[in-house]
């Protein structure tokens, strides 16, 4: 004989939220301009950080290779080593005889051009630096040092780029990033330009032809050399004293040296015993300019440069401490994960070890099933048969909450015994669950959503660990039904992997967070005390669990007891669903956050549980954007292969923790094959997903209540 009822619930003594009505207006969307605007940021200063700092050319200068000299003309390569290209015939000059430039390349740099400024100022000689943007921005006192002492400043490009195999583009960014450099450090500019690798005039191929005449007509006079002291091979202090002593005297010199670029010691010894040796001969000492009959191509920077200048220094400065920020960061969460997974998987061993104990005398007495119904006509006969199939002795209650589309007329039609439907007006899913506790006859309660198709011994291994009595609710293992796709496989994974792993670690640590609304087990008693199912939170489940710890009582987790539920099958539906959870969460943590500073049990669940939430799925998560942009900086500034390894260092981690959880869980290793993949679209929608959340309540707004659409795919387990 069927024990169907049909009761209506008394109406509500106050307003209640209907599950498809809106409390408050969601937030403005302001916030994903912001978001798109900090990692737009974050990615331009790490680009130019990247090619500031990564882009350097440091091979040496006879590695450079040159091409043919068809387009050079004859004078130019016959001609003085400072060419003037921005007419269209250009010229060229020699300094005059008896005169030697004095150049240095490279740098500045704060342990050798300190030491060759010393020599200089000592012997009064004034000579002429060509600098790299990038050490000009690195060292700005010694830039301003440099023109304080009546030197000569000169452009030697920002990264120390071969400009003659360099696009156009690149070419005019070189140069136009070390004028910048040069006005933000010292408030200055300059005309005169050395190319990398170049050398005398006779050597030019085309392609350095090419960017001279480029840097000519954008105003540059190039300096090439006369002489190459040879000192970046480091031939030795006497070899360089050689060198340049036997090209003293004759025709002017533009002599090349180098105060950078590494050990410079020869260079400063050389060019201290050089300088009073050739000016006991009588050879005059010139800056490019002096030597030549120019006038001074150092100008002060106008307004516009030196504010440039000043912000492209601030920029570059930022750069290097955020991604000094950055890396520092990383390593700590990269610690912190896998410290976690360590910890995840030694808490599943050990958790597997303890459950294997008997939590003591069988529980045998019957439990009333809660199913909370809103339009769930697709699955609810499924679900209820295979409540019904329990082997352990249950009552169901089905609380209609308001359903169009006639689920309590369906239920009411299947003559189900051990059922009773109960209808109330639309007032949400807590308004349900609570109609349903003051409705159950017995004192252990089983409450499952509508979706939900439990196993026939799930009832029965859920509610075993009620033998403990400080154990005041259970939480069961949910599974998705519906893994077919890829989508369902990723979720079907996380269940697995993430969620499941969670929960044996929070029940060994005894600061259980949530007891999916899917599967979970309470005592009546304990609901009744902590005042029922709350209505604060989008995530009533978490809340009441919280509320239950925080009253004293011990949450646990039984993997035996399995039920089955539908997952989203898109992704705009997932996106509303986790949404949703993510968001309830933090409701959560908010509402409970008293049990940071509270003992027992509450003090568990505040110092491991509330943190554990916080750090791995509120912060971690709106870090993965940061991680994301910095790996593809890694590919493209740092080195590939060991980006590479250390993804799929990562990536193994992650395996491993997916073969363990599958092997605990009895689940077949198959989806695994992709869990590389979900690393590149599922793990992006999920920290989206938290943190549009934390916008949100960070904005205090509030959301729908979501249904998921259901796509009646539940069927009765024919297990046994």
């Amino acid at each position: 004989m069927s024990t169907t009822r049909r009761r209506r619930a008394p109406a509500p003594d106050r307003p209640r939220r209907g599950r498809r009505g809106v409390v408050r207006q969601g937030p403005l969307r302001t916030h994903w301009l912001l978001l798109t605007a900090l990692l737009l940021t974050l990615s331009g200063a790490l680009l130019l950080q990247g090619y500031t700092q990564h882009s350097f050319d440091d091979r040496p200068d006879q590695t450079a290779a040159h091409a043919g000299t068809s387009t050079v003309p004859t004078a130019i390569r016959e001609g003085g080593p400072v060419i003037d290209a921005a007419g269209p015939q250009p010229r060229s000059a020699a300094p005059k005889p008896g005169t030697i430039v004095l150049t240095f390349d490279d740098g500045p740099d704060p342990t050798w051009t300190p030491q060759i400024l010393d020599v200089l100022r000592r012997e009064r000689v004034h000579a002429t630096f060509f600098v790299v943007g990038t050490q000009a921005a690195a060292h700005p006192d010694l830039i301003r040092r440099i023109v304080s002492e009546g030197h000569q400043i000169g452009v030697h490009t920002f990264t120390h780029t071969d400009l003659g195999p360099a696009p156009d583009w690149r070419r005019s960014l070189e140069l136009r990033e070390t004028q910048l450099a040069l006005a933000g450090s010292a408030g200055v500019t300059s005309s005169l330009l050395r190319p990398p690798y170049s050398s005398s005039p006779d050597a030019l191929d085309d392609g350095e032809w090419d960017a001279v005449q480029q840097a000519g007509h954008a105003g540059y006079l190039t300096v090439l050399t006369t002489q190459d002291s040879e000192d970046w091979r480091r031939p030795g202090t006497a070899q360089i004293l050689k060198t340049l002593d036997d090209a003293a005297g004759g025709p002017g010199r533009i002599v090349l040296m180098h105060d950078s670029g590494g050990d410079r010691s020869q260079t400063v010894a050389a060019l201290t015993a050089l300088l009073p040796r050739l000016k006991d001969r009588g050879l005059h000492f010139a800056t490019v300019s002096e030597a030549v009959g120019l006038s001074d191509p150092v100008h002060r920077a106008g307004t516009a440069d030196r504010l440039q200048g000043t912000a492209f220094m601030w920029l570059l400065r930022g750069g290097d401490r955020t991604l000094a920020a950055l890396g520092w960061l990383l390593w700590a969460a990269g610690a912190i994960s896998v410290l976690r997974a360590v910890a995840v998987l030694a808490a599943a061993r050990r958790h597997k070890r303890l459950r294997r104990r008997p939590w003591g005398p069988p529980v045998t007495e019957p439990v009333s099933v809660i199913v909370p119904a809103y339009n769930e006509s697709a699955g609810i006969e499924a679900a209820l048969r295979s409540l019904l199939a329990s082997d352990h002795p249950v009552e169901v209650i089905v609380v209609d909450d308001g359903s169009t589309d006639g689920t309590a007329d369906l239920v009411e039609s299947l003559d189900l015994p051990y059922t009773r439907v109960i209808r109330q007006e639309n007032a949400g899913k807590p308004a349900a669950l609570n109609t349903g506790i003051a409705a159950a006859r017995a004192e252990l309660l089983v409450m499952v959503d509508g979706d939900t198709v439990f196993e026939p011994d799930a009832v029965r291994h859920l509610v075993q660990p009620f033998a403990d009595p400080s154990v005041g609710a259970v939480s069961g293992n949910a599974k998705v039904i519906n893994r077919g796709g890829l989508l369902g496989r990723w979720q079907h994974i996380e269940y697995v992997v993430g969620f499941n792993l969670d929960r044996r670690l929070f029940d060994l640590a005894e600061c259980m967070p949530t007891v999916p609304g899917a599967v979970g087990a309470f005592r009546r008693s304990a609901l009744l005390a902590v005042g029922g199912v709350g209505e604060e939170t989008l995530a009533e489940d978490t809340d009441l669990t919280m509320a239950l710890c925080r009253a004293g009582w011990r949450v646990v987790y039984e993997e035996r007891a399995k039920a089955w539920t539908e997952a989203p099958a898109s992704l705009s539906a997932l996106w509303r669903q986790r949404y949703r959870w993510c968001y309830g969460t933090l409701q959560a943590m908010w509402k409970h956050r008293g049990a940071l500073v509270q003992g027992g049990q509450a003090g568990k669940l505040g110092r491991r549980g509330l943190l554990y939430l916080l750090m791995f799925q509120v912060l971690l998560p709106l870090l993965a954007p940061v991680v994301d942009v910095f790996a593809l900086y890694g590919l493209a500034f740092l080195d590939p292969v060991r980006i590479v390894g250390l993804w799929a260092a990562f990536l193994l981690v992650q395996m491993l923790m997916g073969a363990y959880a599958f092997r605990l869980d009895k689940e077949r290793y198959g989806p695994l094959w992709s869990l590389p993949l979900q690393q590149f679209v599922y793990r992006q929608l999920m920290y989206l997903v938290v943190i549009q959340s934390v916008f949100t309540a960070l904005a205090g707004s509030r959301l729908r209540w979501q249904r998921m659409q259901r796509y009646g795919t539940l069927r009765v387990p024919t297990g046994g």
